[in-house]
């Protein structure tokens, strides 16, 4: 039976919940499109996550790797399309590191593209009502950093797909005016995406359902 990797991120910026680190832990184990399910937890924190990952993908060996983290202020469930080379931090990530206009990965390419079917992702979400878009920027925090390492990593591995996926603040989160999504739905739609990337080989070509 073949692995998929789910990961999620450790609550960060002063939050006491993260919901891609609940999306994790609750899709691990199960069996989604045939395939064995393991969801693991990332740190917050430039550098120290790039490692976990890779010692992550060795141990796993998964077919399909789908990341996911907290995009705060962000209604929909949002596929990136391209993780960019740099580290530039708002805020200081879990270890206190805020680095600037640094690079990813040092002398690495410009851009990955994700090469998760993400507009079949979207119209299946919708096709749940569940609210979801193509998002054009994964930001510069730990998140792009997560992003950009992986499609970096999957270099080497012949034939394994990978991509990001945000997901909004949960209702006991967010304050007064911001979206949120209860967390059984965000857990729902991150299941959806795996079936619907180990199942589509060519993504849909339309356009719309985007944002940024």
């Amino acid at each position: 039976m073949k692995t998929v990797l789910i990961t999620g991120f450790e609550p960060f910026g002063g939050d006491q919940l993260n919901p891609s680190q609940e999306i994790a832990r609750q899709l691990n184990g199960r069996v989604i499109a045939g395939c064995r399910v393991i969801g693991r937890i990332l740190p917050c924190e430039f550098g120290a996550a790039n490692a976990a990952l890779r010692r992550i993908l060795r141990e796993t060996d998964p077919a399909l790797v789908i990341a996911v983290g907290q995009a705060g202020g962000r209604s929909d469930i949002t596929p990136e399309r391209v993780a960019i080379n740099v580290d530039d931090a708002r805020i200081a990530d879990n270890a206190g590191a805020q680095p600037v206009d640094a690079p990813v990965v040092a002398r690495g390419p410009t851009a990955y593209w994700s090469t998760l079917p993400i507009k079949a992702i979207v119209a299946t979400l919708r096709a749940h009502e569940i609210p979801a878009a193509v998002s054009q920027t994964a930001g510069t925090f730990v998140c792009n950093h997560v992003f950009y390492s992986l499609m970096h990593a999957l270099r080497a591995r012949r034939g394994v797909r990978g991509g990001f996926i945000h997901v909004p603040f949960l209702p006991e989160q967010a304050k007064q005016g911001q979206p949120s999504l209860p967390q059984k739905v965000m857990i729902e739609a991150i299941a959806l995406a795996v079936a619907v990337s180990v199942r589509t080989r060519r993504d849909r070509r339309e356009a719309g359902g985007q944002i940024h």
